[in-house]
């Protein structure tokens, strides 16, 4: 398989438009977006952050832990997935070694730690970096998921799948409508 800055018809194998796109202007901006927003999650909790967390009532310092641990376990994934991604686009890997199980960034979805009205009583900054760090893993897991398993994957994840608490009142339900 070629590499991405190879041109199509250099491997014999065309370049697929989402490879165009993770080395794109697009990537250009988005790894910029990303980096950004660690170093500025990374100010702020190491500044205004902790200060702010020290006036903070028990219950809402305990979320306050939750959602900047939380925070900084999704930047790192962030972080991690777009230097792999650049390292492709500069040729320091092929996209089959960056797929391979030794490099590959296992991105998961992380929702927020805190109850909604909980979360809303923290401070305003981690809210906000909270907010625009779930935005932009929402982005890359689909880049993700396009670029290593195809539209089809993402096409199959975008289909809600039945809730267990759902399955079980339905069944419920069927029960005792007999």
């Amino acid at each position: 398989m070629g590499r991405l800055n190879d041109s199509p018809g250099e491997q014999g194998q065309p370049v697929s438009f989402v490879e165009k796109l993770a080395a794109s202007e697009a990537f250009g901006a988005m790894f910029k977006e990303g980096m950004g927003l660690v170093e500025d999650a990374a100010a702020y909790l190491d500044g205004a952050g902790r200060e702010e967390a020290k006036i903070l009532a028990r219950a809402e310092a305990l979320a306050y832990a939750a959602e900047s641990m939380r925070l900084t376990t999704r930047l790192m994934q962030i972080a991690s997935w777009l230097l792999l991604q650049r390292a492709v686009n500069q040729g320091e890997l092929t996209r089959s070694q960056a797929a391979s199980d030794r490099h590959r960034v296992k991105l998961q979805q992380q929702e927020l730690a805190s109850a909604p009205d909980m979360f809303e009583r923290l401070p305003e900054r981690l809210r906000e970096l909270a907010l625009h760090s779930l935005r932009l893993q929402s982005r890359i897991i689909h880049l993700d998921q396009l670029i290593y398993s195809g539209p089809e994957a993402v096409t199959a994840q975008s289909t809600p799948a039945a809730s267990p608490v759902q399955e079980q009142l339905e069944r419920l339900r069927d029960a005792f409508a007999r």
